[in-house]
């Protein structure tokens, strides 16, 4: 979770929302990023789906059933959708995104019997760091906006 983190702040830095992901196997990190939102005018370009996309093309396949993803928040529909979709083995989250999460805040994807694949979860790891990223870009971002007035 830690190189997660070093993710959320390079996307702080860059003014992206500050969300950072890891692939793993194993010991080894497979993929790396941040969201790049604003980078790339993608609305897709979120960080879990970037090292998933990135997994799948070093790895040859695109199921990665034996693969751990940790995000330093709580993933949304689309990314749960998506992790669901390459049969992620496991998911490891930061803190929680009451509004608009997938996981267990607002939605319950990754373990959604009607689906078929189940993803298990470990939640609330470095919590504190993950929510105090975000909290400190958003009242940057509040702060800016104020100036501007």
């Amino acid at each position: 979770m830690r190189l997660a983190l070093k993710e959320a702040e390079a996307a702080f830095s860059e003014g992206e929302i500050p969300v950072g992901a890891i692939l793993v196997t194993g010991n080894d990190v497979i993929a790396s990023s941040h969201n790049k939102k604003e980078a790339t005018h993608d609305p897709t370009a979120h960080a879990e789906l970037i090292v998933i996309r990135e997994a799948t093309i070093k790895t040859g396949n695109w199921r990665l059933t034996n693969a751990t993803l940790y995000a330093t928040k709580e993933p949304c529909v689309m990314c749960a959708g998506a992790m669901v979709n390459a049969r992620l083995g496991r998911l490891v989250y930061g803190c929680k995104d009451e509004r608009f999460g997938a996981i267990t805040s607002r939605y319950q994807i990754a373990h959604d019997t009607a689906l078929n694949h189940r993803i298990k979860v470990v939640s609330g790891v470095l919590e504190n760091e993950c929510a105090d990223i975000l909290k400190r870009f958003f009242v940057k971002l509040r702060t800016n906006v104020k100036d501007r007035d």
